[in-house]
């Protein structure tokens, strides 16, 4: 029998609802995982038992008097400390921030309260969301829960590793280049971000105005459902529609020049492998290009890095010993980014943008691993991949920073595991605006491939 704290959000609502288990039950299951597994991997950063626990009665209340919100009325999850919760500290995993308090919850936040959700506290991140490996924090690394030697990814490495490890049913992270999927991917959970502007980033810690996505890592597509659209206003949404999407009926996108050129030999096997069972399914795939993909990095960084030294300005000014060593000289290179190079780069992006939609026409959605590798080792700089040297950051961001630039809707599934069973993601990636038929076509392309977790 699976154990509370490791079930799906789709399979503990219709028990809350029925009673068969209590909020207080359930999250006392969760409270124990964190007891027992957070020193382990450096999860939260901040606890919230006892509130959670007064959370957790009043929902149980509210549901015996019949007052239930929906499917998330009594489920805890967590937040990534860059997104406010009124009276709890907002670390951002940094020193700078040491005694800010939230005097508001975040817009999401607000929502999922709305929607009758326990929150447990707040996961530990790469400091100020600014990395893709969650070690550099104030409060030291996050471990992969697969291999605590490894990085969890990031920067929501927190949230993923929690989601894995049964602290909490889900957890809410941020998305500038990848911070949601890679973690999801190097930990072994669904991670989504939805299109850009699609759900409110207000009360939430900025990297880039432009580029940042919030949005769930669950333990399913249909529990990412659930979330996604509690976040976007919806907290007692209809289910993820069971069947209406069939994977032998799916037509996908296969994007191969650049972002199949440099994988390591356990993602290209697990991938191929993944794409090789939606086949034998009758899934067709077209092949698909984007002209310019090479030039994404460039672009990327021609928008993030002066956005986010704008924002950290003041705080530079006037305590940069406070930050860690490797986010303060990015913060720093942000102010020596021309404005005509900022200029390009948001030109760069409309023509990135056409270029993904024109590659979406006639498919369903775009398929591609989610990242090049498996989680590193925490410490490691480079990576050797046909023996060829490549820098870690670059290549965690390589696959997943194009559709934050972009804005379009995406979303990594666990796909098979490395010879080191190592997680490996899937990402599959949909129309703008359209998030919920990207979802649809996950729960089918999950459904088919059925991993483990």
């Amino acid at each position: 029998m699976t154990p509370l704290h490791a079930l799906t959000i789709s399979a503990l609502a219709p028990m809350l609802a029925a009673r068969q288990v209590t909020s207080l039950e359930l999250t006392e299951a969760c409270l124990d995982r964190v007891s027992t597994e957070n020193g382990r991997v450096n999860a939260f950063i901040t606890v919230l038992a006892d509130e959670a626990r007064r959370q957790a009665d009043q929902a149980d209340r509210e549901i015996a008097a019949g007052r239930r919100r929906g499917p998330l009325h009594g489920v805890p999850i967590s937040l990534k400390d860059l997104v406010g919760l009124e009276g709890v500290p907002t670390t951002a995993a940094s020193r700078v921030l040491e005694g800010h308090v939230a005097t508001a919850d975040a817009a999401v936040a607000a929502r999922l309260r709305e929607a009758g959700t326990v929150f447990l506290g707040k996961c530990n991140l790469h400091e100020f969301a600014y990395g893709t490996t969650s070690e550099d924090s104030a409060f030291g690394p996050v471990r992969n829960p697969w291999d605590t030697a490894r990085s969890a990814g990031g920067s929501s490495g927190g949230s993923a590793a929690a989601v894995v490890t049964g602290m909490g049913s889900a957890s809410i992270g941020t998305d500038t280049g990848g911070s949601i999927r890679i973690p999801a991917a190097a930990c072994g959970c669904v991670g989504l971000k939805p299109t850009n502007g699609e759900l409110p980033l207000d009360g939430i810690v900025p990297l880039s105005w432009t580029l940042d996505h919030v949005g769930p890592l669950a333990r399913s597509v249909a529990d990412a459902w659930i979330l996604y659209h509690a976040m976007a206003g919806a907290p007692n949404p209809a289910p993820l529609p069971a069947g209406r999407v069939a994977a032998g009926a799916l037509s996908l996108g296969l994007l191969e020049p650049y972002f199949l050129d440099i994988l390591d030999d356990d993602v290209r096997a697990a991938f191929d492998a993944a794409c090789a069972r939606l086949a034998g399914t009758g899934a067709r795939f077209a092949d698909r290009s984007v002209a310019h993909a090479a030039d994404t990095p460039t672009i990327y960084l021609h928008m993030q890095l002066p956005e986010a030294s704008a924002y950290h300005a003041p705080m530079l000014e006037a305590h940069p010993e406070l930050y860690t060593p490797p986010v303060r000289l990015r913060l720093e290179m942000g102010r020596y980014v021309l404005g005509e190079d900022y200029g390009r780069a948001r030109l760069g992006a409309r023509v990135l943008t056409a270029e993904v939609d024109a590659a979406l026409d006639g498919v369903d959605a775009l398929v591609l691993p989610t990242l090049p590798i498996v989680a590193p080792p925490l410490g490691a700089n480079s990576v050797v991949i046909g023996g060829a040297k490549h820098p870690i950051r670059a290549l965690m961001l390589r696959l997943t920073q194009l559709f934050d630039v972009t804005g379009h809707p995406a979303i990594s599934l666990p796909c098979g595991r490395s010879a080191g069973k190592l997680p490996v993601g899937l990402q599959l990636v949909g129309r703008r605006g359209r998030t919920a038929d990207l979802l649809e076509v996950a729960g089918a392309v999950e459904q088919t491939l059925a991993v483990g977790r």
